[in-house]
């Protein structure tokens, strides 16, 4: 176990991230914010949705494994039953560093993709945000990782 700082500064020390659940209608959508921070912080970034050619301007991948070069971390930001196949892929990929989104209900956290990942020897987060860590963190998101670290939302430790 390690606690989730470190966890976060492990993911975030990868420098290509595929975010997926990126929409192509962005508002209000947690996977676009994530993935625009991620660039804008010099990140190599690659949102994934099988439905889109394109979103916010960049190229969209049907599929983590249709990235070219491959990724170093993964950011699962899609609907928790879809968190089991995006996990399994990072598997088959030999990804290792996972993080499933969640500030407001449950989120993309899935118990049977934490359990896969992590036996797989995958470092899985989760709950909370890429975005409430440094380099990526802006003030609110620093007081919603208060919050939610409080309300259980983002892990304390990790495996």
């Amino acid at each position: 176990m390690q606690s989730v700082k470190q966890a976060a500064a492990e993911f975030l020390a990868q420098k290509r991230i595929a975010v997926t659940g990126v929409s192509r209608n962005p508002a209000g959508h947690g996977s676009n914010a994530v993935y625009k921070r991620l660039r804008e912080r010099g990140y190599e970034v690659f949102a994934v949705n099988p439905n889109a050619d394109q979103v916010e301007g960049d190229p969209a991948y049907p599929s983590i494994g249709a990235i070219p070069g491959g990724v170093g971390a993964v950011v699962i930001g899609t609907k928790p039953d879809r968190a089991d196949a995006a996990v399994q892929e990072c598997v088959d990929l030999g990804i290792g560093h996972v993080w499933m989104h969640r500030a407001f209900g449950k989120g993309s956290v899935c118990d049977s993709a934490t359990e896969l990942g992590r036996r797989h020897g995958i470092t899985v987060i989760d709950g909370g945000c890429p975005l409430m860590f440094e380099p990526t963190a802006d003030g609110a998101h620093k007081v919603m990782k208060t919050i939610f670290t409080l309300t259980g939302k983002v892990p304390r430790k990790v495996s």
